[in-house]
């Protein structure tokens, strides 16, 4: 039996939550972006020091698969998710949709009205069935790369379940 448990970050996660990302993008966002779009994304060679900044400042929930951290995502005080990433071997198990719940659930203790995130083309299908609608296309530019991506927003009094479908 897989035990999955959501947890809180730690100090000490960083290089665990930089693996998850590097293998989300890699393996799975792969599909809808170019090698140069993915290699400008999460490059191999990152500056961990600015990436272990960055997770402490964003403080995000962390999924642990049998002791093994697999995805983790953050939802902000504004509402605002910067970061919802399932690692690449660990896709398509539930696991998003169970951190995402968790999401809601936090979102919906804080009294946050809306949520909202900048998402892949490779993660518009999940938030879409999660209740998240585009509300703009975007276009922003990493390490002079061209990586799409689209604003989605779900209000919260929209749905009470916090289920995706």
């Amino acid at each position: 039996m897989s035990t999955m448990q959501i947890r809180e970050f730690r100090v000490g996660d960083e290089s665990a939550l930089h693996a998850v990302f590097h293998s989300s993008i890699h393996l799975l966002a792969c599909a809808d972006y170019t090698p140069e779009q993915i290699d400008a994304w999460a490059p191999e060679k990152m500056d961990q020091v600015m990436w272990a900044k960055r997770m402490r400042e964003i403080k995000p929930f962390v999924l642990e698969l049998q002791g093994q951290v697999v995805a983790y995502a953050d939802v902000q005080a504004n509402g605002y998710i910067d970061h919802f990433f399932v690692s690449g071997m660990h896709s398509r198990r539930g696991i998003g949709t169970l951190l995402m719940a968790h999401l809601h659930f936090v979102a919906r203790n804080l009294g946050i009205a809306e949520l909202t995130s900048d998402v892949s083309r490779t993660a518009q299908p999940f938030f879409e069935r999660c209740g998240f609608e585009v509300v703009e296309l975007k276009f922003p530019v990493r390490r002079g790369v061209l990586i799409p991506n689209a604003l989605m927003r779900k209000v919260m009094a929209d749905d009470k379940t916090g289920r995706c479908r």
